[in-house]
């Protein structure tokens, strides 16, 4: 709990000193609406039948599954079993994929 907490005050560090250059016209008001929106992505946890529904609506493999995700076709079986948890990239990559379907991903 303590490093997501970390993270979470580097971010906003980060967020208020791009705030600042925004102020300062050093970056655009656009540069900085995609600066917030990359800041604010909520990425949640999964579980192992969500991350399996979301391949199938996908209609691909878990072997195509696994290179979208540049991971290996043993680690989607063990997110789909339960056996193990995706973090940080990967799922990130996964809530994108939720949201926006495997072509924004591609």
């Amino acid at each position: 709990m303590r490093v997501v907490k970390r993270k979470r005050r580097i971010l906003e560090e980060v967020h208020e000193t791009a705030r600042g250059l925004k102020n300062a016209g050093i970056i655009s008001k656009r540069r900085m609406a995609e600066f917030d929106a990359l800041c604010h992505l909520d990425v949640h946890e999964m579980p192992p039948q969500q991350i399996k529904s979301l391949r199938e609506r996908a209609h691909v493999s878990q072997a195509v599954f696994a290179a979208v995700l540049n991971t290996s076709v043993s680690t989607v079986q063990k997110w789909e079993i339960g056996d193990k948890k995706p973090s940080g990239p990967s799922l990130k990559l996964l809530n994108l994929i939720e949201r926006k379907g495997l072509d924004s991903v591609l």
